[in-house]
């Protein structure tokens, strides 16, 4: 199952980043914090929204950082992807 966002919408999938303490200790999943880093999946073709004209300036395989809550969180066929307004992210990292 592919998914295809609509408009303005991306479809991102969070990038895993392991977190160590200054003292190197390892911060098992549920004590870390929500990583803001993505990579881009699927991109919306744009378009007109609530009257204005959207320009998409991302593309699939872009990394991007997000807003912390931003998005709905989806699971298709065993993964974890968020699916959220062009306008959630925030900046394009090289």
């Amino acid at each position: 199952m592919t998914i295809k966002p609509l408009a303005d919408r991306v479809v991102i999938k969070m990038l895993e980043s392991e977190e160590t303490t200054k003292s190197g200790i390892v911060l098992p999943g549920a004590a870390k914090e929500k990583p803001q880093m993505a990579e881009v999946v699927a991109v919306g073709p744009g378009g007109v929204v609530d009257g204005k004209e959207i320009i998409m300036e991302v593309k699939v395989g872009d990394k991007v950082i997000m807003s912390k809550y931003a998005g709905t969180e989806v699971k298709v066929d065993g993964e974890e992807f968020i699916i959220l307004r062009q306008s959630d992210i925030l900046a394009k990292v090289d």
